[in-house]
């Protein structure tokens, strides 16, 4: 009798503690699904592909040095500003003023010739007149006075030459735009067509360059995403568009011009990412909101197949419009649960 009862005893103690589980289970279950619900589907989403890109601009044009000589003086360092037409240094070639003073003598010297050729040739007019000279003697003393004057104006023309090739020693700012080099120092000797300065010409663009085997994909107008732009005067991370692609392709790459609205000239040369849609994928992508990052490890709660909340890590890329792509742990037709504390 004894042992019965102690038996009867621990079944009812057992059953109490199964109904108190019971009772339990369903109030935790109703606390972890709640919040937001979201049925996983299968999305179209663009295919990217990160590229590099420099800040530069659509074209650079060079201050070059139009006589040989020396660089006196360079009035521009690295980041001025300049205009088109702007005087930036000069070159000075010594030898051209020494022949210009050369050319100024002759002409003096054909000036004087000039001079007493037209007072013979008075003279001769007044014998002439008078019949003691004769027409012939008229006519060379015509002659010989045209000639003084055509060398006073030979000799002339030839200073006024190298008084012409001497002031090209001036070298002027091609365009109007910012200095990206000027490392030539003064008193250089420099040659015609010798680089002095650089200067942005146009537009600041990106450039970007890709390699051949994606040509297909790029073409005007085609979006592109540029990271890391704050310290070039745009903050986040734009989307610009292409303006240009070069037909011709270098080393098996490809280069084009991207313009972003807000760039600036600020740091021309600087490297940045961009990342360029080539094309359309499907895949799993869901709001920031469904997916918890816990100890490093990023997991979404998933509706079970009888109703119960099941905590799964996954796999994720963050998009460019704030999303969250789920590349495992997750397939469609699941159903996530964004809870308040998520």
């Amino acid at each position: 009798m004894i042992r019965s009862a102690l038996l009867l005893a621990g079944t009812l103690a057992l059953s109490a503690c199964g109904a108190g589980e019971e009772q339990e289970a369903p109030a935790q279950q109703a606390v972890s699904t709640a919040g937001e619900r979201l049925r996983v589907t299968s999305s179209t989403v663009n295919e990217f592909k990160d590229v590099g890109a420099i800040i530069t601009t659509q074209d650079q044009a060079d201050a070059r040095a139009r006589i040989p000589g020396l660089l006196t003086n360079l009035r521009v360092r690295e980041g001025d500003y300049v205009r088109k037409g702007q005087v930036i240094g000069s070159v000075i070639d010594t030898r051209l003023a020494q022949e210009a003073a050369a050319y100024g003598s002759q002409a003096a010297a054909a000036g004087a010739q000039a001079a007493q050729a037209r007072g013979e040739l008075g003279r001769t007019e007044f014998l002439y007149r008078q019949g003691v000279y004769a027409k012939a003697r008229l006519e060379a003393a015509q002659a010989s006075a045209r000639a003084a004057d055509a060398q006073v104006a030979a000799a002339r023309a030839q200073q006024r030459a190298v008084q012409a090739v001497a002031g090209q020693g001036a070298i002027v700012a091609p365009a109007t735009g910012r200095v990206l080099r000027a490392d030539v120092p003064a008193g250089s000797a420099v040659s015609p067509g010798m680089s002095v300065a650089t200067i942005t010409a146009g537009a600041p663009v990106l450039r970007i360059e890709l390699p051949d085997s994606l040509a297909g994909h790029i073409r005007v107008g085609t979006p592109v995403t540029v990271a890391g732009l704050a310290a070039g005067g745009v903050q986040g991370a734009p989307t610009g568009r292409v303006t240009q692609v070069y037909p011709a392709v270098s080393a098996g790459r490809i280069s084009a011009d991207v313009t972003v609205p807000g760039l600036g000239t600020q740091l021309v040369g600087r490297q940045v990412t961009a990342r360029l849609a080539i094309g359309v994928r499907q895949a799993i992508v869901v709001p920031r909101k469904f997916v918890a990052s816990r100890f490093g490890t990023d997991q979404v709660m998933i509706i079970g197949p009888e109703r119960q909340a099941l905590t799964v890590p996954v796999q994720t890329v963050p998009l460019p419009d704030g999303r969250v792509e789920i590349l495992s742990g997750v397939n469609a037709g699941d159903v996530l649960v964004a809870g308040p504390a998520r």
